[in-house]
């Protein structure tokens, strides 16, 4: 099939073309940064044999079925105890979409997305993705030769409105020119707490381009939320670090380090079991909106987006736990075993030690408290969201 032309006013946030490929390949593979971070991934990597298999795939598609699905397959066998999906046939394979899901993984909540629909026979997505995480160079490359959009972030006031015009327009051109679905997250930046809710300024910068009303420019984009479960956070502990470092210097700021560390974490750590599920194409409901006044019209798509999400959580074992311990009941005892007590308790010690190597104090009796409380907010909050959004709290 013949490759679309991306126009010009997309070209330093678009995909990197299949022409492009070859060129971009040969300049990752002799960046000492990429070779270091696969050998630190894949150990017993034959450096020579993997450069000439990257070499030899020629194109996106190629990279995305030969090189990465095997990664990705790799990395859930290791860190997690299954990867699965449901009511992926909602999936029209004919059709584009804009995958919008919960955030909880840098990295992994696209990846793996993916992979579920490589897994399905189903195509890709392209992947937002912000420009903060793209600490060097060769990181850049590597995500736009993987099918990345990059999100312009901390562009300034001045420049804000020009990088989501950009951003708006690239994504419609990729539904409806490209016909390539879009995966984007529901928010800038991972819900801290696990209480996930879509920006209301995500759902506004999706309109920008299409050239009609609000309703008919959302429409355009086909939204599908999924919904992610993760058992485990790699990055709970960091998290609770975090709101205890803010909670002792409300001007405390992370810095690269730590956005790095976290999206290794992430990717190298446990977590338990993955799951995605796949809702419907929510048109139908958007249309619905279209008697609303404008502001009211961008809070009801966030609301279905939500609703959504929230009522397709996969609940495991640990939620229930850190519920009836957060609110000190015993409502799902029957959902756990006291082996899936001591199971959650020494996890969530563990994670509080490791909390304790990356600050530079001596953690009190207090501070370790604060979170572990942490803690139980982040895994109670999908169960309590998913028994709001079914009426059952």
């Amino acid at each position: 099939m013949k490759e679309i032309i991306t126009p010009e006013e997309y070209s330093d946030i678009c995909p990197f073309s299949d022409s492009e490929f070859q060129s971009k390949m040969e300049a990752l593979i002799s960046e000492e940064g990429f070779k270091h971070a696969v050998t630190w991934v894949i150990p017993d990597v034959d450096w020579e044999e993997f450069c000439k298999g990257l070499l030899a795939v020629g194109n996106k598609q190629n990279f995305q079925q030969l090189i990465m699905r095997n990664f990705l397959e790799m990395l859930a066998a290791k860190t997690t105890t299954g990867l699965s999906f449901s009511n992926v046939e909602a999936v029209d394979r004919d059709k584009s979409y804009t995958m919008i899901t919960n955030h909880r993984d840098i990295v992994l909540d696209a990846s793996f997305l993916n992979l579920s629909l490589l897994r399905s026979n189903c195509r890709t997505t392209e992947i937002a993705i912000g420009n903060n995480l793209l600490i060097y160079d060769w990181i850049e490359n590597l995500v736009r030769l993987n099918k990345s959009i990059i999100v312009k972030r901390d562009v300034g006031m001045r420049h804000a409105l020009e990088a989501a015009t950009q951003l708006s327009g690239y994504i419609h051109f990729a539904i409806t020119q490209k016909h390539e679905s879009v995966w984007i997250a529901q928010r800038q930046g991972r819900a801290k707490d696990s209480s996930d809710e879509t920006q209301e300024s995500l759902i506004k910068m999706l309109a920008i381009a299409g050239g009609k009303n609000f309703i008919d420019n959302i429409l355009e984009l086909n939204i599908m939320p999924v919904t992610i479960s993760y058992e485990l956070d790699p990055n709970d502990y960091l998290k609770a670090r975090e709101f205890l470092l803010k909670k002792k210097d409300p001007d405390f700021k992370k810095t690269k380090r730590d956005d790095l560390f976290s999206m290794e974490t992430g990717l190298l750590q446990q977590k338990g079991h993955v799951h995605f599920n796949f809702t419907k194409c929510i048109n139908e409901e958007i249309e619905q909106l279209r008697s609303a006044d404008k502001a009211s019209q961008a809070l009801g798509v966030c609301q279905i987006i939500d609703k959504l999400i929230h009522s397709n959580y996969r609940i495991y074992p640990g939620n229930y736990i850190a519920f009836d311990e957060r609110f000190n009941t015993g409502r799902f005892r029957s959902e756990y075993t006291h082996e899936d007590i001591a199971v959650f308790d020494e996890y969530i010690n563990g994670q509080l030690d490791k909390a304790q190597k990356e600050i530079d104090f001596a953690l009190s009796a207090d501070d370790r408290k604060f979170m572990r409380e942490m803690m139980l907010v982040m895994y109670s909050n999908p169960l309590i969201n998913k028994l709001k959004a079914t009426d059952s709290l």
